[in-house]
């Protein structure tokens, strides 16, 4: 179950650094701004609360996702997904694989919350330094939001052209940003070298005992610094875990020196109300600053292009894990398998965003609807760790989760404060993809028990007392399905009761495979004379074009039937599993199917 082992080159690297820590990156944008915009915090509070900034860093990003989690995947490939198909894995007991299942849909709910959020906050606090620019101080918050709104229209209309060509161009840009962050936070670290104490844990620990309620307030911004730590995970797969791990060292010193440059700015002057551009501008004059907000502005892009791309991801992998209907993907790239579109998402992300804008116009207080998401979905992840580590009986692993989970369920706890201040809009945004994922599950589960599915004896049984006496279709026809096993109620509608035999029947199976890339057809035995049974394998990150593996397999098909699933019932919530159904099952287009050949069977299904 480890990941596989990757080679660490400089190419990777860099790579990692800027499709990986874009989110992580950004927070010093707005996160100090924040915490002391809550709290109020007196100059001897500073140290305390910087430590607690880099212990947060080292638990969580370092400790639960670079190392523990990390430390697990399926075919090299990691996320909230898969630590659930882990954990199912190791159980057969069908109460708690049903808890791992609703652990999973609510992970995934609540990190489409987080893509709404990550891409609204580091555009506007990006945006927002433009104020700081000589001749620009009186920019309106109407401005701000204007251009706010148009990089953003700007970003989203572009995810259908695909970003590959420029994508390698995000390396080299955020390396930069962090070089530059990281430069102008140890300039101010050696006018005030008294805040490199705070890397001592003891001023965390004296900075909760001296000030508990001050302390407890902080964590719910505090937070902040590890949101993005998730996507090292996520995209272990097709980066490797070694290279973010590497970039991940990189990053860690960048940002934790910015922090440490503004607790030496507030510690100058506490009043001081966003140490992050204030300080830029200060060393950097005028122009410069202007070059150093170009560079921002890019790197908050980019980070809300990896959240988009993340977000495609993680959607495209619950697809294959058959918690997600077939939604439309398309390819946007064909020299990269991973680059991929979602209209229907992209869409729900890019409104999200604009809601977003509209309701809290500033940063600043959308940092207060910030940071509950991403901490419901670090329990998540330390539940799972703490089940799947204890059954592997790694016990050190397992202690170590434990402590994680009350690392966890302390932030959360402080979170929640936030929720009357707007920090609800991300469990609403959550809600619609929880109650979707949800009900189709359950709803397909239903499906496969009261659907009228043959034996296969009996469907062979039937067929061969039908096909050398009728008059056959000439040519072939393809029928897809899911096992020879059980034969669904389509084609038994079709050809035994409907008697539409063709002189060569092809039953079809679509298969994914235990690996990200790599498709492969082949004919494997005949159910009986009349049948042919065809496979086609595929990696789970690919997306099937099923008419070129047909005609691979020198199948010259007249028609491809597949069933529809009609579902009928006097229950509300079915109904809408039904017109969930009918509005994103669409089989032919996801797998790329003739559209003028494809015939769908409906079926009708009473639940």
């Amino acid at each position: 179950m480890s990941a596989h082992s990757d080679k660490v080159s400089l190419s990777n690297v860099i790579r990692a650094i800027g499709t990986v820590f874009g989110d992580i990156g950004t927070s010093p944008l707005y996160t100090f701004a924040v915490i002391v915009l809550i709290t109020k915090p007196k100059p001897d509070e500073i140290l305390g609360i910087a430590s607690l900034m880099i212990w947060t860093l080292i638990l969580i990003p370092t400790v639960q996702y670079a190392w523990f989690a990390m430390n697990l995947s399926l075919r090299g490939e990691g996320s909230i997904i898969v630590l659930g198909e882990i954990a199912q894995s190791l159980t057969k007991n069908p109460k708690i694989r049903l808890i791992h299942r609703a652990l999973t849909i609510v992970g995934i709910g609540f990190l489409l919350g987080d893509g709404i959020i990550t891409p609204a906050i580091t555009i506007l606090s990006s945006t927002e330094g433009l104020r700081l620019i000589h001749g620009l101080e009186g920019l309106s918050q109407e401005a701000i939001l204007g251009i706010a709104i148009f990089i953003t229209t700007m970003l989203f209309l572009a995810q259908k052209y695909g970003t590959g060509k420029i994508g390698i161009a995000f390396g080299p840009i955020m390396t930069l940003y962090f070089i530059t962050i990281a430069s102008i936070g140890i300039y101010y670290i050696l006018h005030n070298p008294i805040v490199l104490k705070a890397f001592n844990p003891l001023e965390a620990i004296n900075f909760i005992s001296n000030h508990p309620f001050v302390a407890f307030l902080a964590l719910s911004e505090i937070i902040l610094v590890a949101t993005g730590g998730e996507a090292m995970y996520a995209d272990m797969g097709h980066i490797g875990k070694n290279a973010i791990r590497t970039a991940w060292v990189f990053v860690f010193f960048a940002v934790v020196m910015n922090y440490l440059g503004q607790a030496s700015i507030l510690l100058g002057n506490i009043e001081e109300d966003n140490p992050f551009f204030h300080g830029a501008n200060l060393l950097l004059g005028n122009d410069l600053y202007i070059l150093f907000l170009i560079l921002i502005t890019i790197a908050g892009i980019i980070a809300s292009q990896a959240l988009i791309s993340g977000v495609f991801s993680l959607i495209f992998q619950s697809i294959n894990a058959r918690l997600v209907p077939l939604l439309l993907v398309r390819h946007t790239s064909t020299e990269i398998s991973t680059q991929i579109y979602i209209p229907i998402v992209n869409l729900f992300l890019f409104i999200g965003v604009l809601i977003m804008f509209f309701i809290f116009r500033e940063s600043e207080k959308m940092a207060s609807a910030y940071g509950l998401a991403v901490n419901i979905d670090m329990v998540i992840t330390s539940l799972f760790l703490i089940y799947i580590y204890f059954n592997l009986k790694k016990y050190g692993y397992f202690l170590g989760s434990i402590l994680l989970l009350f690392i966890d369920l302390t932030f959360l706890a402080s979170n929640t404060l936030k929720i009357p201040h707007g920090a609800y809009w991300p469990i609403l945004f959550a809600i619609p993809p929880i109650f979707i994922i949800s009900l189709y599950v359950i709803g397909q589960s239903r499906i496969g028990k009261v659907g009228k599915f043959m034996p296969k004896e009996s469907f062979i049984e039937n067929f061969n007392k039908i096909y050398p006496k009728k008059c056959h279709i000439k040519g072939s026809a393809v029928f897809l399905i899911k096992s020879t096993e059980r034969i669904p109620p389509y084609i038994v509608e079709t050809m035994i009761k409907h008697g539409i035999v063709y002189e060569e029947n092809i039953f079809l199976s679509l298969k994914k495979l235990d690996q990200p890339f790599g498709i492969r057809s082949y004919f494997a035995e005949d159910l009986c004379p009349g049948i042919k049974y065809a496979v086609i394998e595929y990696g789970y990150q690919e997306i099937v074009n099923v008419e070129k593996e047909l005609r691979n397999l020198d199948i010259n098909e007249r028609v491809v039937f597949y069933g529809v699933d009609n579902v009928y019932s006097d229950n509300i919530i079915w109904k809408i599993f039904g017109l969930i159904k009918r509005l994103f099952s669409n089989f032919a287009e996801f797998y790329k199917l003739p559209a003028q050949k494809v015939h769908g069977v409906v079926v009708r299904v009473e639940i």
